[in-house]
């Protein structure tokens, strides 16, 4: 006996932004036709509109020939990939080894103290996005944090509520 696999529709209205899907025609026309491009083409999707739109993906299957489900597992699978929109600073807590024995704990929960936000959440004001990470790379500096491509080392909650703030107030200049 065969099992016939039921199709599912993601939820196209989950996203309220309007989506001009004639930006993704240059990077259709790049791959289209061409094998192992799943990632590539949400990799470009992603660069053009800060996250992958819901809409976008059915866009990407119809014009492609991927499979719905081929995209949104690939896109689930690898953190690379935003499903909703994000702040303009992204702002990554390390938990790696040395980060969490140096107690990046208390700097995150500092930082979601202050933003009034938890993990993966942005802020409402779109000004940031809170995520926490395996690692960052800069066990000698533990507990680090990076907004943007800034990195921050040697923190601790006071430190960090400062770094915040120095962010909001230029962000309100």
């Amino acid at each position: 006996m065969r099992v016939q696999r039921i199709a599912l529709k993601p939820d196209l209205t989950s996203n309220s932004i309007d989506v001009d899907l004639s930006l993704l025609q240059p990077l259709v026309q790049k791959y289209k036709g061409k094998k192992g491009i799943a990632i590539s083409l949400l990799q470009g999707a992603q660069d053009i509109y800060g996250f992958i739109p819901a809409i976008v993906f059915e866009y990407l299957s119809q014009e492609t020939g991927i499979e719905l489900s081929t995209l949104f597992g690939v896109a689930t699978f690898y953190t690379q990939f935003r499903l909703k929109p994000v702040g303009e600073n992204i702002i990554k807590i390390c938990h790696g080894t040395a980060c969490h024995v140096q107690n990046a704990t208390a700097v995150g929960e500092a930082i979601q103290e202050i933003l009034n936000v938890k993990d993966g959440e942005t802020t409402s004001d779109s000004l940031f996005t809170l995520e926490s990470v395996a690692c960052l790379g800069c066990c000698s500096l533990a507990p680090v944090m990076m907004i943007g491509s800034d990195t921050y080392g040697n923190l601790d909650a006071t430190k960090a509520r400062k770094i915040i703030k120095e962010y909001q107030k230029e962000e309100t200049n």
